[in-house]
């Protein structure tokens, strides 16, 4: 089912999320949270949601990037359900990367992110993984485990002059910071 997306002001986008055991995913209403989020994010054609964005105040979310017209620049990223994530950056090696949010309409920011982390979780059969995810696909589960943690990419804007509406965006940035970002991706292969 579609949900409506809660947006920035709302409190539950700004207090961490609980962690969830095995057995409360297996229950019919977590595997309902996750088919919702996986609806929502594809509806609103989103990298990613998490689910406090939907107003749940539990540690999942979910990531999914095939060929979506608002990131044409982003590697794909099979759907993965990501339950109880911990992120560990591997090295000091950062990204500049202008990200935009379901949950803050029509603006977008420069965010720095490392390139290289490592993702502990949980999938929705409740098997664990443990991943290395490395450039713009890292940057991605950055700004989802930061929704669980109650942080919106605007609170990791260091130079608010960075700070743009999509139109703006579209109409000054766009080329180059596609044109550096492929180099990027080109560079770190994903």
């Amino acid at each position: 089912m579609i949900r409506d997306i809660v947006t920035i002001g709302h409190p539950v986008l700004r207090e961490p999320t609980r962690r969830i055991s095995v057995e409360e995913l297996s229950t019919p209403p977590m595997q309902q949270i996750i088919d919702d989020l996986i609806d929502t994010m594809r509806h609103a054609n989103g990298a990613g949601i998490a689910a406090n964005q939907i107003g749940e105040h539990v540690r999942i979310t979910v990531i999914e990037v095939n060929d979506n017209p608002r990131y044409p620049y982003k590697p794909r990223i099979p759907l993965t359900v990501v339950v109880n994530p911990e992120i560990t950056p591997i090295d000091d090696e950062i990204v500049v990367i202008n990200e935009g949010c379901l949950s803050v309409p029509n603006l977008r920011g420069d965010v720095s992110r490392h390139v290289s982390v490592r993702v502990t979780y949980l999938d929705r059969d409740g098997v664990e993984h443990d991943e290395i995810k490395r450039g713009l696909t890292a940057g991605t589960f950055q700004h989802e485990c930061d929704h669980l943690d109650g942080k919106l990419f605007v609170d990791r804007v260091a130079d608010t002059r960075t700070l743009t509406t999509w139109e703006q965006f579209e109409r000054f940035h766009r080329a180059a910071f596609i044109e550096r970002i492929t180099a990027f991706v080109e560079r770190v292969g994903s």
